[in-house]
């Protein structure tokens, strides 16, 4: 009989954020463990490994070129809220942090 070893996960939530007068018109990659995830701008929550560490990136794309680049390395102890903002402009990098409270 196969093992059945899932491992330990945990929801990390997310609150993508796209200027209110933003020139550009995409929608925001979350990258998990480097597998890409397509995204809508808001709130939303992805699985993550409970017990590992694990890089979390997010980026824009507009068919041309990538920008608002953002990485984040997350720990299993660390708050489990992140705030993604994007550039003002298509280019440039943005901002991914830790929330300094959990969304309400």
């Amino acid at each position: 009989m196969p093992s059945d070893h899932t491992p330990a996960t945990r929801r990390v939530e997310f609150d993508l954020r796209k200027p209110r007068f933003a020139l550009y018109a995409v929608r925001p990659t979350v990258v998990i463990g480097g597998r890409g995830q397509p995204a809508q701008w808001g709130r939303g929550t992805w699985q993550v490994s409970a017990t590992q560490p694990e890089r979390i990136g997010v980026f824009l794309f507009n068919r041309v070129w990538r920008f608002g680049s953002a990485v984040i390395d997350l720990h299993p102890d660390a708050q489990a809220s992140l705030v993604y903002r994007a550039p003002l402009f298509p280019f440039g990098r943005g901002r991914l942090s830790s929330a300094a409270a959990p969304l309400p």
